[in-house]
């Protein structure tokens, strides 16, 4: 697990702020409930590519595979959340994806790369923090996501190959251009916390 981490700190232009650390202990209900909406939209994302690219026969394979963990990892989070006494509420989402969504182009394949490879930087994202939250948390949720690094490693990984697949060259352009958008999205003061969020000041 230490290589495929060691490859998702060298892919994301920047480690999680130690702000945003700080914000995630002292709001671990809302984490909680960020984290869950966070994998039940992942596997909507999967199963919309599923849905509009029927002709991609390893697209719908990996998404099938992805859409399944992702729900299962929501019900993890869920049954985690009932056993604390969370309730599970709506939030609104944070600016992180929309605010690379904004970079995605509207026509295919171009498309296509795109939301490929934003997939691919959420997921690695997701990857860098909760191996950054896991040294602090209780022992319980510590072990729930540690046990999510090796799933979300191979998520960014299916991602990124789906991309360059579709683009049927390398990425590692386009992939700069949304980096230095997350880059800012990571790193800039945000006002409300959440999984994905800037950190917010104290």
């Amino acid at each position: 697990m230490t290589d495929a981490l060691k490859e998702i700190h060298d892919f994301l232009p920047c480690r999680t702020p130690q702000q945003w650390i700080e914000n995630a202990l002292a709001n671990q209900d809302l984490l909680l409930i960020d984290h869950a909406h966070c994998e039940k939209k992942a596997a909507s994302t999967a199963l919309s590519l599923m849905y509009r690219y029927v002709e991609n026969t390893e697209l719908l394979n990996k998404m099938s595979r992805l859409a399944r963990e992702e729900l299962r990892h929501f019900e993890q989070v869920l049954a985690i959340m009932k056993k604390r006494g969370v309730t599970y509420a709506h939030l609104t989402p944070a600016r992180y994806a929309g605010g690379m969504r904004e970079l995605v182009r509207k026509d295919d394949p171009g498309r296509l790369v795109d939301v490929l490879i934003v997939g691919a930087i959420i997921e690695a994202r997701s990857c860098e923090r909760f191996a950054a939250l896991a040294p602090f948390l209780d022992e319980k949720l510590a072990e729930f996501y540690t046990g999510l690094l090796k799933s979300e490693a191979r998520h960014y990984q299916d991602y990124l190959k789906l991309a360059v697949q579709a683009n049927g060259a390398p990425v590692d352009e386009r992939v700069a251009e949304f980096m230095a958008v997350e880059k800012a999205l990571i790193e800039e003061a945000d006002i409300e916390f959440r999984f994905h969020s800037g950190p917010v000041p104290a």
